[in-house]
């Protein structure tokens, strides 16, 4: 298969208003992608969500006139979490959905995330088509004049996704005697997530609502958690929430203020429905980069850790393929397909929250699942090229894969978006793995120059 040019790990992203995320490349987009959702003679339609950027008024506007122009009818959500784009992608029985975000990135940054009739990511393949039209002659793409699509804007998007989060818990479930902080990061779910919680009973204090196009994920939500566990502590909270800017990923801080990554939400998860015998597949869906302790953890508890390449799309694919229905990423991203097919922040915070409420266990207990292997991530920049080809990167990888041998793993992969090589190594020796990075680093380093 060719390599993409435009699409990424998630989507296109790129500096507003540059050469990679404009208003031209988003008309043309929305062309083609409509033109390839095209099928059967019914009226087509698309869904369209976005975060709180500034730019996505640019956006949404250019991709609009795009699929206008080739007959597709588009329903405007304005904002709203990833999750609830995908969902009402499927419930309006749209063709496909797409979703206007760079996700945690700043502000200065904006992304385009594609979604089929079912609420899937595209795949490589459909991406790659796509991107094939974008660079053909557009003009056959476009429709008669009577042909042309109509765009409606749909009021009650956020509602009808509060709904569907709360339904993800047992009827009756509520949060009462629960005082929550959520972290909103200034973006999508900037209603919604405090709405929901409320409308369950909890007792919810809000940071990161006031968006103003500048300050999504600025110093806030699940990238920068500092805020959060400042706020737990200040008001003697439960539970800290942090979603990121589109919050279709979570962290949570505990009672104590410390911060709960993805491994150990997801253990949480999958231990909990394994308890209740709830859980598909054996196990859990997760990729290279989630901690070794987890794997191990849930190998004593006879569950398996099946592990995919970076991107929460290929986590989906494996659990699709094979059965699973708790999926993730350390990051945050957390997919529990019973409910949802994309990453969902509300919805695994929720099951963080029920499991709280059905143990009677502080946040800081049900959390502490596994004890973290020593895990070092660093990154080595590079200018052309690719430095994984080079002999003296190749005899530094294997070195450091022998010196850690049964006691650790060693991860080396490229950047899906930045040119960057990330070195990531965990074990049981925390100085050896802390040397093999820092050589391995080195070695990038020299070739590179």
């Amino acid at each position: 298969m060719a390599a993409k040019k435009l699409f990424g790990t998630d989507g296109i992203r790129g500096l507003a208003n540059s050469a990679k995320m404009n208003a031209d490349l988003a008309m043309k987009l929305g062309m083609a992608a409509g033109h390839f959702h095209h099928n059967g003679k019914h009226r087509h339609r698309v869904v369209i969500g976005k975060d709180t950027r500034l730019s996505g008024y640019m956006i949404e506007q250019a991709l609009t006139a795009g699929f206008l122009s080739v007959g597709m009818d588009v329903f405007l959500f304005g904002p709203l979490p990833t999750p609830g784009v995908a969902m009402l992608t499927r419930s309006l029985r749209a063709d496909m959905g797409v979703m206007i975000s760079a996700s945690h990135n700043p502000h200065h940054d904006n992304g385009i995330k594609l979604f089929d009739s079912n609420g899937h990511k595209l795949s490589d393949e459909q991406e790659l088509v796509i991107e094939t039209l974008m660079q053909g002659d557009m003009s056959d793409l476009l429709v008669e004049p009577k042909d042309l699509g109509r765009a409606k804007r749909i009021e009650d998007a956020q509602a009808r996704y509060i709904e569907s989060v709360k339904r993800t818990l047992p009827r009756g479930t509520r949060l009462d005697g629960l005082r929550i902080v959520v972290d909103c990061a200034n973006g999508a779910a900037y209603k919604v997530a405090p709405a929901a919680l409320w409308e369950m009973g909890a007792d919810v204090i809000i940071i990161g609502n006031q968006p103003d196009g500048f300050n999504i994920n600025e110093g806030c939500g699940s990238t920068s958690p500092a805020k959060l566990s400042e706020k737990v502590r200040e008001t003697r909270a439960d539970i800290g929430i942090a979603l990121d800017g589109d919050a279709d990923r979570v962290l949570i801080v505990d009672e104590n203020g410390d911060v709960i990554d993805g491994d150990q939400i997801m253990s949480v998860i999958t231990t909990s429905w394994a308890r209740k015998d709830l859980l598909k597949g054996g196990g859990l869906v997760a990729t290279i980069m989630s901690n070794l302790g987890l794997e191990r953890h849930l190998e004593n508890k006879g569950l398996t850790l099946a592990r995919t390449k970076v991107g929460d799309r290929y986590v989906v694919e494996h659990m699709r393929e094979h059965g699973f229905n708790v999926g993730g990423e350390q990051s945050g991203h957390i997919v529990l397909s019973d409910y949802a097919t994309t990453g969902d922040g509300l919805t695994a915070a929720l099951q963080v929250l029920a499991e709280m409420q059905d143990t009677g266990k502080p946040a800081s207990q049900v959390c502490d699942q596994f004890t973290p292997m020593p895990q070092i991530l660093k990154n080595a920049r590079y200018s052309e090229g690719n430095p994984l080809e080079m002999p003296k990167v190749i005899e530094a990888i294997a070195d450091g894969e022998s010196r850690l041998a049964k006691t650790g793993r060693l991860v080396i992969r490229p950047s899906g978006t930045e040119p960057l090589i990330r070195v990531m190594a965990e074990g049981e020796d925390e100085k050896l793995v802390n040397t093999v990075v820092d050589d391995i680093i080195d070695v990038l380093k020299r070739q590179a120059a």
